[in-house]
């Protein structure tokens, strides 16, 4: 299961919107840790999308070795944090990706006769 819902959205819609996600939270806030990550994304869905660990960090390697993220070790205490963020391929793709998913979102409101939300 790519995450865990609060029965809101099928876990299948949310596999194949998770690199966009991600991709444009790096976009928004230049760099992340996985964990972090998981909170905005919690966040940003009042609690009704909750990455897990076993979606999250194979999705980041596969655009890490697509060579669209980077990242940076650090010593945190006795801890040691990875970050993730974009590089200029991934800067690129990301806002590629956000403009093909809104318009696929305006094009699936049209075909189910639906009214969304614009986000702004």
């Amino acid at each position: 299961m790519a995450t865990e819902t609060n029965d809101q959205h099928s876990s299948e819609l949310l596999k194949g919107t998770l690199q966009i996600i991600i991709l444009k939270l790096l976009s928004d806030n230049n760099s992340m840790y996985g964990y972090e990550i998981t909170q905005r994304v919690r966040e940003l869905s009042d609690d009704t999308i909750v990455l897990t660990e076993g979606s999250l960090y194979p999705t980041l390697h596969r655009l890490e070795a697509e060579g669209l993220l980077k990242t940076e070790t650090v010593q945190m205490g006795k801890r040691i944090r990875k970050y993730y963020s974009l590089t200029r391929q991934g800067k690129k793709s990301a806002t590629t990706k956000v403009d093909e998913f809104a318009s696929f979102v305006r094009t699936m409101s049209q075909v189910l006769n639906i009214k969304v939300a614009s986000a702004t």
